[in-house]
């Protein structure tokens, strides 16, 4: 049954029968999968005056309260759920989440922990709790979970989070399997009329994001907005899923295109809002990551639709055409494990800011650091640093006497963890120090005192490695198969740093050991990396901005696009 003729059956069936407690129920999850949250909580206090305290209808309000960003509310109304019905694996996993986003890492853990208990076979729960468990650093018994996980999604068997299954030592075959898994569970949405790009006059360009303000989409993409504000070719439209945070990158991203605020909106109605627009080609710049709205590009609101940057991966979706990338991040060998058709830009897939201006660093002891010593650094998220980044990283701390490692403070104990980590690894866990999340342009000055950027693998470092390099930080990564296993080896590459790209750990552990040893060649190094920045074309975003107007103009040209020039 199509999603929308389900709800409009159930909302003829609590007409007809008004003290449905479960036609309530139901119609409240329908509404809430279609994006209306103020009908799902409608229907959630309608059961929830049926049925007053029953664990099913507060599940159901607090999922509202969640959706809307009420953490709070929400984990309180979902505790009282639970507690009321503690073998119910779906209200443990659902208050999982609002214990999450509510800030308590370790009841989230816990609430997790205890849905996969009851429900141990089921894939999606058992991909909930390894994901989290990996973003606190709680390594007892992900290789089982990483195993259930990958044999689930090898067996065709349940649907779970493709953006949670890059963190995995899965290969790109099993990646375009989980996400087709997942695209599956959209198959019954049905398209909007079929629309055409236009034959004429500038084309319409949409992006679509959760991201577009003081957030890594939005600091990436900025730059090359401001640059694409002076073609004529184009005319660029953001559909912001987020609210306006008032940082100052939503003023700039306001000022260099027509922003649409959609947040909050249902997701017909977003897909209607861009199709009213004109949208020729349309950007999913969020794709499976969290925040996404795959409901909306599922139906189809522009006739091109393109997986780019914040997802680095296949979406394995029949409504995405396009993958943007370029040649190293997606060489020809892995084509074949990507549902959409590649794209390459000459040039690195990634843009960045490079308006940013560096501010003075602080002392060495303001930020906790030694006086003396080198300072490796990776500011990874935690879920990132896994037993094998890890391993490699105390590896090299044993090499380099006096050095400490720089990570950037997880969740929960997450940190403790990683003490414990060194200590049984033999390091000295006071030689881990951590950095609490600050604001961008503070996080980006702390570069200045960090040597050698150490990458994580399968998932290594993309934003942060854009950071680093402009902060004028090297990276040391070990290039992988996967494009979320390629992005910093990408970036080393379009700045022509190829012997920071190394084959394997071993080779990982001796680069870092010798030049953590070797300050005239770490200095060198940054020399170095200073001159590819200024000269490359990586931080180019007049350059990047050029290549991906003739790009997009390309791809219009093959649907009957006559160019600006004839309007």
């Amino acid at each position: 049954m199509q999603p929308a003729s389900q709800r409009q059956q159930l909302q003829q069936a609590v007409r007809r029968q008004p003290t449905d407690f479960i036609a309530w129920v139901m119609l409240a999850d329908a509404e809430l999968e279609a994006g209306d949250l103020a009908a799902g909580e409608q229907a959630a206090r309608r059961a929830l005056q049926l049925r007053p305290r029953h664990p099913e209808a507060l599940a159901r309000l607090g999922r509202v309260a969640w959706m809307a960003g009420a953490h709070g509310d929400a984990a309180q109304l979902l505790g009282e759920a639970a507690a009321s019905a503690p073998q119910h694996p779906g209200i443990a996993l659902w208050l999982g989440h609002a214990l999450e986003d509510a800030g308590d890492a370790e009841g989230a853990a816990d609430a997790y922990r205890r849905a996969h208990a009851l429900l141990p076979d089921e894939p999606y729960i058992a991909a909930q709790r390894l994901a989290w468990q990996r973003r606190l650093c709680d390594w007892q018994d992900v290789d089982a979970l990483s195993r259930q996980v990958r044999d689930a999604v090898a067996g065709g068997r349940g649907a779970v989070e493709p953006f949670a299954f890059l963190s995995e030592q899965a290969s790109a075959a099993e990646q375009l399997a989980c996400a087709r898994l997942r695209a599956a569970q959209f198959s019954g949405v049905r398209p909007l009329p079929p629309a055409s790009v236009r034959q004429r006059g500038p084309l319409r360009i949409g992006l679509l994001s959760n991201g577009f303000g003081a957030h890594p989409t939005g600091l990436l993409t900025v730059a090359v907005f401001e640059q694409l504000r002076q073609d004529t070719a184009l005319d660029i439209h953001l559909f912001a899923l987020d609210r306006d945070d008032g940082s100052p990158i939503r003023q700039r991203l306001c000022a260099a295109t027509r922003l649409h605020d959609v947040a909050g909106l249902r997701h017909a109605d977003v897909a209607a809002r861009i199709r009213a627009e004109g949208i020729d080609v349309l950007f999913d710049l969020r794709g499976w990551g969290g925040g996404g709205v795959p409901e909306v590009l599922a139906l189809r609101p522009a006739p091109v639709q393109v997986n780019w940057l914040a997802y680095p991966g296949t979406s394995g979706a029949p409504w995405m055409d396009v993958v943007l990338a370029d040649d190293f991040v997606l060489p020809a060998t892995l084509e074949a494990h990507f549902s959409e058709r590649v794209v390459r830009l000459p040039r690195a897939f990634q843009p960045s800011d490079n308006t940013r201006a560096l501010q003075p660093a602080p002392s060495r002891a303001a930020c906790g650091l030694p006086e003396h010593g080198v300072v490796f650094c990776c500011f990874n998220n935690s879920y990132k640093l896994n037993p094998r980044s890890m391993a490699r990283a105390f590896q090299v701390l044993q090499g380099v006497p006096g050095s400490v490692l720089w990570l950037l403070s997880g969740p929960g104990r997450a940190d403790a963890r990683l003490r414990d980590a060194a200590r049984a690894a033999g390091v000295d866990p006071a030689r881990l120090v951590f950095m609490a999340k600050l604001p961008h342009a503070q996080y980006l000055t702390r570069y200045a005192l960090a040597d050698l950027f150490l990458d994580t693998h399968p998932y290594n470092a993309h934003t942060t490695a854009s950071d680093a390099l402009w902060a004028g930080c090297p990276v040391l990564t070990c290039p992988g198969d996967t494009f979320a296993a390629r992005v910093a080896g990408s970036l080393n590459h379009h700045l022509g740093l190829h012997a920071m790209n190394v084959a394997d750990d071993a080779a990982f552990i001796t680069r870092a050991t010798a030049l953590g040893n070797d300050p005239a060649a770490l200095a060198q190094l940054r020399t170095q990396l200073a001159q590819a920045r200024a000269c490359s074309g990586l931080f180019d975003m007049a350059g990047f901005a050029a290549d991906l107007s003739r790009m997009l103009q390309q791809l219009a040209s093959e649907r009957g696009w006559q160019g600006a020039h004839t309007a």
